[in-house]
């Protein structure tokens, strides 16, 4: 069986989807549903059963799994950047990651994890992915410190050896429609294509980048669980990898495609940023991606326009916009 924490989750669910692409249903669901909508990610979905993530958690720490298991694949977490309760972070992401690394390396469980390109902060010291540079690295907010205490914490214990983290970039695509603002920049300017006609993006406070030229480098949610299926099969490659597409981005250039996409005429009108985002903006990210190909991945990535035609005409223009 594989566990996928957060499996209903945006990229959680993608995975399952990807298991069951693969042929693969022996899944268990650890998540916390609430009062959500991510419970619709779930629908088209095969999986064995769903687990409450703190219950899971009793289970990770008595040791009391009671089945087999092929794998962990740990998406689960606050992914919310905006997310101020640095409590909640540490038990949630932090804490919660620990205990179930402890119960997977005890036990000789291949596990898979989800870092984040938030650790890079604002990129002054770069975004490479060797292990010399986590300690020195400063995330803007309490989200991506949360995901760097985790990285720090394997290295420390030289578990890099043993477990597979990925910092993914900008990750976008279908199974994202629960997550409130922190939707990307696609889904929410297909919206308001769809609303008004014009997409609102915020003005540049950095020269020399322009409105709209802050860049970015967003990877398709198919494409990142193309990574993770790839760990999957070979679970003699372990450490901590980047993954984006390698090339940055504009938010013009996304918003071109989204437009294109849709058959409509761009129309961006360019807003004022709140000032409590202004500090921890991030006006450039690009993922080296080298790290992972000399591990053998052969770093087939969709374009930005093909990807965003993808979601676009493939979910998003559909009846049901979900994986499936």
């Amino acid at each position: 069986m594989f566990i996928v924490t957060g499996g209903a989750g945006f990229i959680g669910s993608a995975v399952v989807w990807q298991l069951n692409r693969q042929g693969i249903d022996d899944i268990l669901v650890v998540d916390r549903l609430g009062e959500t909508e991510k419970w619709r990610n779930l629908v088209p979905l095969r999986y064995r059963d769903y687990l409450r993530k703190d219950r899971f958690l009793a289970q990770v720490v008595e040791d009391r799994v009671p089945f087999a298991v092929d794998g962990v694949i740990h998406m689960g977490a606050c992914s919310d950047t905006t997310e101020r309760d640095g409590d909640y972070l540490m038990e949630n992401n932090f804490h919660y990651s620990c205990r179930v690394a402890e119960w997977a390396v005890a036990n000789g469980i291949p596990m898979i994890y989800a870092s984040s390109a938030a650790t890079y902060g604002d990129g002054s010291l770069g975004f490479s992915d060797d292990d010399a540079l986590s300690p020195r690295l400063r995330p803007l907010n309490f989200y991506g410190y949360s995901k760097q205490l985790f990285d720090l914490w394997v290295l420390r214990k030289g578990w890099e050896k043993k477990l597979a983290g990925l910092r993914f970039f900008n990750v976008f695509g279908p199974n994202e429609y629960h997550k409130g603002d922190m939707r990307s920049v696609v889904l929410k300017s297909f919206e308001q294509i769809q609303d008004g006609g014009r997409v609102r993006l915020f003005r540049s406070y950095r020269p020399p980048y322009g409105d709209g030229d802050q860049m970015r480098d967003f990877v398709y949610v198919k494409d990142a669980v193309d990574v993770i299926w790839w760990l999957v099969e070979h679970p003699e490659v372990r450490g901590i990898f980047n993954v984006g597409t390698g090339q940055a981005r504009t938010w013009n250039d996304l918003v071109r495609a989204v437009f294109k996409a849709a058959g409509k005429e761009p129309a961006v009108d360019y807003v004022e940023m709140p000032e409590s985002l202004r500090g921890q903006y991030q006006y450039f990210t690009e993922a080296p991606m080298e790290k992972l190909a000399r591990a053998g991945y052969p770093l087939a990535f969709r374009s930005l326009e093909e990807a965003v035609a993808d979601y676009v005409t493939g979910y998003l223009m559909t009846e049901n916009p979900h994986l499936k």
